[in-house]
């Protein structure tokens, strides 16, 4: 999630091959998303049904299936699943705090998660919010339609159409279905850290950023919700000061909130799980078949045997744009060679990403687990 000034939105390109219909939710997928899948994550495997009724009421859905209609990638079953992950920086209510909205919530964060036939691993494709793409039409949720174009900013999807025309996007781009979506917001992200009682990491250098109100020396720390936040809020005090570098810092704490949820032992705690149920659901927004207690639990329990050992990340290949060196655009052949990897279920070649504008850097080697 980022400041107003760093805003942006994801788009989804649809076409190609698609994914399945409802499948039983899988935990994998929260895990890898992180922040945003770490709380769900927390609710696989539960089986205290007198919180089911509260917790329920909680969950925010949305009927993507419903505003997308047909006009979408095939459904394919064949055992894989792919979830689009979204971090929204709305400045609306707790959100507050991290400065004015003056046009509504946009989608700062942006994940592709593909878990593969079987649940044993995944891949994780963050695409840049800065990334120009060719955004499809999208309903607006005054009843207009935004007609899209080229050179439209990722982020500005979410911003002008929500999480259909956010899914949309991604499908457009990728020729892949979204089975399910999952979002997440600055003051429950916030929550759910506190909840799990930190997440540690270790910094090789100090890290230092105004706008995302960090400041961690050098060594190993115990992040609190809102140092979390900062961390992966972080872009001015890593690396080149891009989108680029806080994404390499996002895919490191991912990594970290991993082994930490696995680490926390809570399903011998019920005050402990419940606390963690509560936090994630009310910090999420997910499409409407995993809007329920026992859709999300059915999701988990799909997912648990997954670590971070597992779980391969990427970010989408690209390339600063030469008319504006403040943007990036996708490196067409490359970010083919990661679609169709997944579309077949296969690894993501390192041929892919290794002469990507978002593979070089140093920012992932900042933070460390543990």
């Amino acid at each position: 999630m980022a400041d107003q000034s760093e805003s942006g939105s994801a788009h989804i390109s649809g076409g190609g091959r698609g994914r399945r219909h409802k499948r039983p939710p899988r935990r994998r997928a929260l895990k890898i998303a992180a922040w945003s899948a770490a709380g769900v994550v927390m609710v696989g495997g539960v089986g205290l049904g007198y919180v089911y009724f509260k917790l329920n009421g909680n969950i925010k859905g949305v009927d993507i299936n419903a505003q997308l209609g047909t006009d979408r990638p095939q459904n394919v079953d064949n055992g894989s699943m792919d979830i689009l992950v979204l971090g929204s920086d709305s400045r609306a209510g707790a959100n507050k705090e991290y400065g004015q909205d003056d046009g509504g919530a946009r989608s700062d964060t942006a994940m592709i998660v593909h878990v593969y036939p079987g649940h044993k691993t995944a891949s994780v494709v963050s695409v840049p919010r800065d990334t120009l793409v060719t955004r499809p039409s999208c309903a607006t949720p005054d009843g207009k339609t935004d007609p899209g174009g080229k050179r439209q900013m990722f982020n500005t999807a979410y911003e002008v159409g929500g999480p259909a025309c956010a899914v949309k996007t991604v499908e457009q781009m990728s020729g892949i279905r979204m089975d399910h979506y999952i979002e997440v917001d600055f003051t429950g992200f916030k929550k759910l850290i506190d909840e799990l009682g930190g997440v540690p990491v270790t910094t090789a250098k100090p890290i230092k950023d105004n706008k995302s109100h960090l400041d961690l020396p050098a060594g190993k720390h115990n992040l609190n919700g809102e140092q979390a936040l900062g961390l992966v809020r972080t872009r001015h005090g890593v690396g080149d000061g891009s989108d680029l570098g806080r994404i390499q810092l996002q895919q490191a704490f991912i990594k970290a909130l991993i082994e930490r949820v696995k680490g926390v032992g809570v399903f011998h705690s019920p005050t402990k799980l419940y606390g963690l149920a509560n936090a994630a659901t009310k910090a999420i927004t997910t499409d409407s078949d995993l809007s329920s207690i026992n859709a999300l639990i059915g999701f988990g329990n799909g997912l648990k045997g997954l670590g971070s050992e597992n779980v391969k990340m990427v970010t989408l290949p690209v390339m600063y744009d030469p008319a504006d060196p403040n943007r990036v655009l996708p490196q067409q052949a490359q970010s083919e060679q990661v679609w169709d990897a997944l579309r077949k279920d296969l690894p993501i070649p390192a041929s892919a990403t290794k002469d990507s504008a978002g593979d070089k850097g140093d920012a992932g080697n900042v933070v460390k687990t543990g």
